[in-house]
């Protein structure tokens, strides 16, 4: 199966996130828009490989919150890690 590269930039509110990571992986249409459900998803419901590729996360980090933007490296690296067929590569 071809590698899917997912490239964010710019992300300033979960709804983007969740709009821009819906639209490349092609998330299913039951995807929550939640933390959570976004772990499920990107666990159960997206066919690997893929890389995900994320620039501008200072950017990100400060209108997220700390917190929140803590939480979903969290749940991106706990997925790759499970899944070993996810490339992440994260640009402070």
């Amino acid at each position: 199966m071809p590698l899917t590269v997912c490239e964010l930039h710019h992300i300033r509110s979960l709804d983007q996130l969740f709009d821009e990571l819906s639209r490349q992986l092609k998330l299913p249409g039951h995807f929550g828009r939640n933390l959570d459900a976004l772990y499920d998803s990107l666990a159960n419901d997206v066919a690997g490989p893929f890389e995900l590729v994320w620039r501008d996360t200072a950017e990100a980090q400060k209108a997220l919150g700390a917190d929140t933007y803590a939480t979903i490296l969290e749940i991106l690296e706990t997925v790759a890690e499970e899944r070993g067929d996810i490339t992440l590569d994260i640009h402070h």
